[in-house]
């Protein structure tokens, strides 16, 4: 058990070392579990460590290190066991606790200090809990807020997609339309270009009945012995 503890030391709570170190509060508590696992003792309130000015050291150096914590942590360890063994105090001096009522100083200034370091821990604790119902809070609000993004997200992405469709579907029917237009009006050229042409075929054939008309007229008045050139001239006279 450690006992390097002075007369009169003052001792820190987590959030006082937090403020101290220049870390979060549970970067406190991770480099204490560090400084533990390879060996360092802190003052305990049951399972809550109370720091004092060796501590806080201890905390900054493996803040600042640039090897691995584990290595720093041994070498901490080291020196925490050559300073308590050459430590000159050799009873065992524990940290009041808010449990250990009989074992309260008599000394007034130490009973008025042990009592403003515990209304310390309670009010540090006060401020825990509310910070952490904070926290709490803001999570709930957060994730509500992300719900309900969600909803919103996913509500615009299916309202897109019917718009596109929708889109798609217009555009594919006017599509339709305009080709439907258009192959209409192909079939009446057609058809207009096919009567033109039948036209065009019953015009020729009229024209080549008359000229067989006219051949036939001519060979007739050309076999016939009399007065048959008077005729022939009469038909190119007409």
């Amino acid at each position: 058990m450690r006992h390097d503890i002075q007369p009169n030391e003052r001792s820190f709570s987590t959030k006082e070392v937090a403020e101290q170190v220049g870390i979060a509060t549970p970067t406190v508590r991770k480099y204490g579990q560090i400084l533990e696992r390879n060996g360092y003792e802190f003052f305990k309130d049951r399972d809550r460590r109370i720091f004092v000015q060796s501590d806080i050291d201890a905390l900054v150096a493996i803040r600042d290190t640039d090897k691995p914590l584990d290595d720093t942590a041994k070498d901490l360890v080291i020196e925490q066991k050559e300073r308590l063994d050459s430590s000159q105090d050799s009873h065992t001096t524990d940290v009041a606790l808010p449990d250990t009522y009989g074992s309260l100083p008599q000394d007034p200034n130490q009973l008025k200090e042990s009592l403003m370091f515990l209304a310390k821990e309670l009010a540090a604790t006060r401020e825990m809990n509310v910070q952490l119902g904070e926290g709490m809070t803001h999570l709930k609000r957060t994730v509500a807020q992300l719900q309900q993004d969600h909803h919103v997200i996913s509500s615009g992405i299916g309202n897109s997609a019917q718009r596109t469709q929708s889109k798609i579907e217009r555009l594919t029917e006017q599509q339709k339309s305009h080709y439907e237009a258009l192959l209409e009006q192909e079939k009446e050229k057609s058809e207009l270009l096919q009567k033109e042409i039948q036209a065009m075929r019953e015009e020729q054939r009229q024209e080549w009945r008359s000229q067989n008309e006219f051949n036939k007229r001519l060979e007739e008045a050309a076999q016939k012995p009399k007065g048959g050139f008077e005729r022939l001239f009469s038909m190119f006279r007409k």
